[in-house]
């Protein structure tokens, strides 16, 4: 038996139109119900994987900074060497010397080298105190790192048993929603869409409960709700923009029916 060709949009009833739209919305309802379920794990994942990152980051630099500080103090070292043999020398020569002003200039390079080595003394005590800072700052970073690491690796253990209950039936969820899309009309998909995306309870397609908007709860005039009960055109709440539909179209029973029926029993 030959397949039964899909139906234009274009062709369908607007009953039909609404029906669908209504079907769409019940499933893409159903897939923010599974959203809701993850919560707010999926931001929380991110947040740590960004500060364990940041964090590996900045002890790398750190260590960098302490390197660069240890070939500094080696540096220093050297100078002080470099200026110790320089008074050992100016020393020697003036044992050597013939008059008080070649002493006097000795002297002055002597006391020159003393204060340089002074100096050098100096830098070298202030990188050590700079280097035994950044190291207890590496010790508490890779404390702070190791304790974001295990928070990550909980945080992504939960996701992912949530995900992974949830994924099938959220692929067959996106897949029937796909499936609908197709037979609604573009402009009216798209309107629905946009509606959607500016609710904030992800409605864009309501029914009327108790003569009043299914989304935002104002009352709707009675003749608009007849409108609605005809199902011949598509009718939007004129306060927040849904697309109204009538109780019994959604499936629902109207609440009058259901106590008529209640006080029949």
């Amino acid at each position: 038996m030959a397949k039964e060709a899909k139906k234009d949009p274009t062709e369908m009833s607007v009953e039909q139109k609404l029906k669908t739209l209504y079907q769409l919305q019940t499933m893409l309802s159903e897939i923010d119900k599974i959203k809701t379920l993850r919560g707010e794990l999926p931001l929380e994942v991110q947040d740590l994987e960004d500060e364990v990152t940041g964090l590996s980051t900045r002890i790398e630099k750190i260590k960098g900074e302490i390197e660069e500080l240890k070939s500094s103090v080696a540096s220093k070292k050297i100078e002080i060497e470099t200026a110790k043999a320089s008074i050992e020398k100016y020393k020697n020569q003036q044992d050597n010397v013939r008059n008080n002003r070649e002493y006097d200039v000795l002297t002055k390079e002597i006391e020159f080298q003393s204060l340089e080595v002074e100096l050098c003394e100096k830098r070298i005590r202030e990188y050590t105190a700079s280097i035994k800072a950044k190291e207890e700052e590496i010790e508490k970073s890779n404390q702070t790192l190791e304790e974001r690491q295990k928070d990550l690796e909980i945080k992504k253990n939960e996701l992912d048993e949530i995900i992974s209950e949830t994924k099938q039936e959220e692929e067959k969820l996106r897949e029937k929603a796909k499936n609908l899309e197709t037979m609604i009309e573009p402009r009216l998909l798209q309107a629905f869409k946009r509606i959607r995306k500016n609710s904030r309870n992800g409605l864009g397609i309501t029914y009327v409960q108790r003569d009043a908007c299914g989304g935002c709860f104002n009352k709707i005039p009675p003749q608009k709700q007849l409108d609605i009960r005809m199902r011949k055109k598509i009718i939007v709440c004129e306060y927040c923009g849904r697309i109204m539909i009538d109780p019994e179209l959604a499936g629902v029973v109207a609440e009058k029916q259901l106590e008529t029926k209640i006080k029949t029993k």
